[in-house]
């Protein structure tokens, strides 16, 4: 397997690291100099990608590749490496067996705490997931117009070491905003990590949701860290007072409970199933 992942950031790192044992090479871009030190320290190949041009070194990486994870989002424009793809006569992938697309369970849009699978409606309310849901539907176009698997991985909020509630309890910055009957789901970033190396591993091609088993208010995800850490959690704050970004704002109108038995139906067994278990594993091994 020869792994290049575009966009290897916080969930793109944690795929490249799951997927490196079965890897011959692995390989990720990035924006910037700074991070394509780090990167490289972390034993990624690493390429800078600017999302409008590949230069000859990645072009060169890219006609080995086995396996593509692209987890950079969409612009105006659309996806930036279909868009290179397009507009570039030689793009050549020859050695290309499969393909993963990072998208939202923010597709699905509204659906006032009922439960949705891949097979429900998308109503996406934001722009941003509207465009996420028209790179989905290119993405499984493009595969099946050359018979390559893609797998498009529908995450729910993510989080995981360095990005968390306990960092934002002792930074204090977290907020414990009440919405009656507001529900989210999470997914733990080493889980879309294993479950991407699941996928890709048996080749498996379709729309799967990576998200845990158990929708929950977002201040009871606070209230555990802050029993774990030993603390008073933060005064609750009614979502009508809250001082929330536009893009914060947009989150909190969306209100589901998303189901992941698809990917357990496959076989896949997720490592954090629920906030409460991620929480004390990430509190007693102190990886927070």
């Amino acid at each position: 397997m020869h792994l290049v992942v575009f966009g290897a950031g916080y969930s793109g790192r944690a795929i490249a690291s799951a997927l490196a044992p079965a890897c011959h090479h692995v390989a990720g871009t990035t924006r910037s100099a700074e991070n394509a030190a780090m990167l490289g320290a972390g034993g990624i190949e690493t390429f800078i990608f600017d999302g409008e041009t590949i230069d000859r070194s990645l072009a060169r990486k890219l006609r080995q590749a086995t396996h593509i994870v692209q987890t950079i989002p969409p612009g105006e424009e659309g996806d930036p490496l279909l868009n290179i793809a397009r507009r570039v006569v030689h793009f050549e992938l020859p050695s290309l067996q499969w393909i993963c697309y990072l998208s939202t369970v923010g597709v699905y849009g509204d659906h006032d705490g009922a439960w949705v699978d891949e097979t429900s409606e998308c109503r996406p309310t934001s722009e941003r997931s509207r465009r996420r849901l028209e790179v989905e539907r290119q993405w499984l176009e493009t595969g099946e117009e050359h018979g390559i698997p893609v797998a498009i991985l529908r995450l729910s909020g993510i989080y995981g070491p360095g990005r968390n509630a306990f960092r934002r309890l002792m930074e204090g910055t977290q907020k414990r905003v009440i919405k009656e009957n507001q529900v989210f789901n999470r997914i733990r970033v080493e889980d879309i990590g294993y479950a991407t190396a699941f996928l890709a591993e048996h080749g498996f091609g379709g729309i799967f949701n990576v998200t845990d088993s158990e929708p929950s208010p977002p201040q009871d995800v606070i209230v555990e860290a802050a029993r774990l850490m030993g603390i008073e959690p933060p005064p609750e704050i009614p979502f009508e007072d809250a001082d929330l970004s536009p893009m914060a704002r947009s989150f909190w109108g969306e209100n589901k409970r998303v189901s992941n038995a698809k990917l357990k139906k496959l076989g896949y067994e997720f490592e954090f199933p629920n906030y409460r278990q991620s929480l004390r594993q990430m509190w007693d091994m102190k990886a927070y």
